[in-house]
């Protein structure tokens, strides 16, 4: 909903707690490209249990050491899914600039706890 309410382009993929997908949309008009980094987002913040922008940061702050890990992404757009203090999926986005993919796997994380 965040991406159409911006009339942004997005991919939205859903994992589970393992890293595999459970659910892939793709609107209209977005780059077939982000289909692939949307699922690798998701993947990246259900392994390592934290949003990709950590990653991000981290490598922006100069921990260039965290491009080595295994399936670790290191731009904004993934998002753990928990319920209670468990970690059982994540959304990943990609279609936007970074913070917008963000914007969106945030939203969509807050809906799932919202509900």
């Amino acid at each position: 909903q965040a991406a159409q309410d911006n009339q942004w382009t997005m991919v939205i993929a859903i994992v589970d707690d393992g890293g595999h997908l459970l659910y892939l949309e793709r609107m209209d008009g977005v780059q077939t490209g982000s289909v692939d980094v949307a699922i690798a987002k998701a993947r990246s913040a259900a392994l390592f249990k934290r949003p990709t922008k950590v990653f991000e940061e981290a490598v922006a702050g100069g921990r260039n050491a965290l491009l080595k890990l295994p399936g670790a992404v290191p731009v904004e757009g993934g998002v753990p899914l928990a319920s209670g203090n468990h970690v059982i999926g994540a959304i990943g986005a990609s279609g936007g600039t970074a913070a917008q993919d963000g914007v969106v796997a945030q939203a969509g994380a807050a809906e799932l706890a919202r509900l």
